[in-house]
């Protein structure tokens, strides 16, 4: 990357930057492999924030079938992030994982976990686990809040049989010929998956994050107190493909102490460690044995970091200065945090990153843990909160005695509820992929790139002013 026609004389954030088109012989965006190629399997640079109200194991399925990376956090117990790490290695990869309800439930109770949307769809099974029938989703927004799920069952919805799923093309052209946008896939009777036209079409596109089983990829997160060993040993017995050493101030000795002690396993899995935002520390964290450094402090949407404790840096800096002495050492960066736009996934990949970690921006997805509420004026949202707040305190230190607790939630930090609404135009975590990564491949092909390596190398990049910044933002609304 090079600045064109000046040099900063101070450190920046995203939006204190462009990207200048250069000469390209790039013509289309599909010509574009957008891989990270840092050894974490992935084959598009995006990766979900290991946050409690950010990524479950559905959402992390859903992203590893479209390439990205999903990391289960920390403060999962550990059963149960030996449970989620099984389950996502359980989902199929060219179909969808099916929402499930049982025939008594009521249409309410289904709406808090899957909207009235197209392209999704509820798989209806008895107490024992055998097939009922299927339910796009879109046929709820019709129904009685108080109907039973079961009486919406009137006569079968199309199937169509896996054997006739071969991919995703010829899947796309039965469903469209049949007049299809959603449907169950069944082998022999019984439900493997679901399939939408458009997830038929993604995965012309896409190609999903495996292991060398054929399954799909997920990542997880420890700490750096406690039996770090004995978690990580677990987390790579239960089929992990990545372990992400994380606390808020990685630039630390119980960090080295930590990612050596995972090191000395020999488990054969990437190490992620952070966070951090400079060059000596981004050395010291490789020499004790990290692969890949999670970089940026205080850029978060749920992060109150920098105005409490004055402590941070402008993240395009910080992945600029870290991924160049991240390259020096064969390691790689991914940028955590501060991006609200593609041009900022862009930006980050420009300055260095090999991925862009995404936090509160996919909170308000479908696939995101959590339930779905309703505002006073009938919006969705779900609710997003800080790792170092106060709920996240309460959940990470719920085993502790009243005393103890008290004490950890006295220097609790961060927001502790927020609400993040659902665009009801992308409603789901495969929506914003589609919106991100077409804005990145255009930018790969601006910059005359094919590839993470030649953006990293021919990226151009200007200073602006504030109002350059809001120049760039389109007119909502007529003069």
């Amino acid at each position: 990357m090079q600045f064109y026609g000046t040099s900063p004389r101070h450190d920046l954030t995203y939006s204190d930057v462009f990207l200048v088109p250069s000469r390209s012989n790039v013509t289309s965006r599909l010509d574009v492999s957008l891989a990270p190629n840092d050894g974490s399997g992935a084959t598009i640079p995006i990766v979900s924030a290991n946050m409690n109200s950010v990524t479950g194991k559905r959402l992390a399925a859903t992203l590893a079938r479209r390439g990205g990376l999903g990391v289960l956090p920390q403060d999962m117990h550990l059963q149960d992030l030996d449970d989620a790490i099984r389950w996502v290695k359980a989902q199929p990869v060219m179909l969808d994982t099916p929402y499930d309800a049982r025939p008594e439930e009521s249409v309410a109770d289904v709406l808090r976990r899957v909207p009235a949307v197209e392209g999704h769809g509820i798989v209806v099974s008895d107490a024992n686990g055998d097939y009922l029938g299927c339910l796009a989703a879109i046929q709820l927004g019709s129904a009685l809040p108080d109907a039973r799920i079961g009486d919406l069952l009137h006569g079968a919805l199309t199937s169509l049989d896996a054997e006739d799923v071969t991919d995703g093309k010829s899947a796309f052209r039965v469903m469209d010929a049949a007049g299809l946008e959603f449907a169950p896939v069944l082998d022999h009777g019984r439900i493997v998956g679901t399939l939408s036209k458009r997830s038929a079409l993604r995965s012309t596109i896409y190609t999903p994050a495996l292991d060398a089983s054929g399954r799909l990829r997920v990542a997880a997160a420890v700490g750096i107190n406690g039996d770090v060993a004995g978690k990580a040993k677990a987390l790579a017995a239960a089929g992990v493909d990545v372990l992400v050493v994380d606390t808020a101030h990685g630039d630390q000795d119980g960090m080295l102490r930590a990612i050596r002690t995972v090191k000395g396993l020999d488990l054969g899995l990437p190490i992620v460690a952070g966070n951090v935002v400079t060059e000596q520390a981004v050395r010291d964290l490789v020499h004790a044995g990290a692969d890949i450094l999670k970089v940026g402090v205080g850029p978060g949407a749920m992060c109150t970091t920098r105005m409490m404790t004055a402590v941070g840096r402008p993240q395009f800096s910080a992945v600029l200065e870290t991924s160049a002495a991240a390259r020096e050492l064969g390691a790689h960066v991914w940028a955590d945090g501060g991006v609200r736009y593609p041009r900022d996934v862009a930006l980050a990949l420009a300055a260095g990153g090999a991925s862009v970690m995404i936090g509160s921006w996919f909170a308000g997805t479908i696939e995101a843990p959590g339930t779905l509420n309703r505002d006073a004026n009938g919006a969705l949202y779900k609710e997003s909160w800080g790792m170092a707040s106060t709920k996240a305190v309460k959940g990470r230190f719920e085993r502790l005695d009243a005393y103890d607790l008290a004490r950890k939630e006295l220097f609790a930090e961060g927001i502790s509820s927020s609400r993040i609404f659902l665009d009801p135009l992308r409603p789901s975590v495969e929506d914003l992929l589609d919106m991100i990564t077409t804005g990145v491949r255009s930018s790969f092909t601006y910059a005359g790139a094919r590839t993470l390596l030649e953006f990293h190398e021919r990226a151009l990049v200007g200073i602006q002013s504030a109002a350059g910044y809001e120049e760039g933002k389109a007119l909502p609304v007529s003069w």
